[in-house]
């Protein structure tokens, strides 16, 4: 009886400590000759786009930003929109920020 006990109390730990999700850190490096002016990042397939990041201000060309996604979700493959001040567009799909780190636009 003491064993099976055991045994479920290391299910419950195990299985609250996956229900909560880890806020994902990474480095925005702006690699381009443009200010970046917008900066979306939603998780991959919402076929929709989240809030801008950086909304009220800007990255400058040659500059990097931390950028934490505290979105409860415990994945690490999201999408990005990013918009230039120049009015140039880019989107990236299907990339593991957990894996890289950083992201640098060129």
């Amino acid at each position: 009886m003491t064993r099976i006990m055991a045994l479920a109390l290391a299910l419950a730990v195990s299985t609250v400590g996956t229900a909560f999700a880890e806020d994902l850190d990474f480095t925005l490096i702006n690699g381009s000759n443009s200010d970046v002016v917008a900066f979306h990042v939603s998780h991959a397939g919402t076929g929709s786009w989240e809030e801008n990041l950086i909304a009220g201000g800007f990255l400058p060309s040659g500059n990097e930003l931390g950028i934490q996604i505290a979105d409860g979700r415990s994945t690490c493959v999201y999408d990005i929109l990013t918009e230039f001040a120049d009015g140039q567009k880019l989107e990236d799909y299907g990339l593991d920020l957990c894996e890289l780190g950083s992201y640098t636009l060129q």
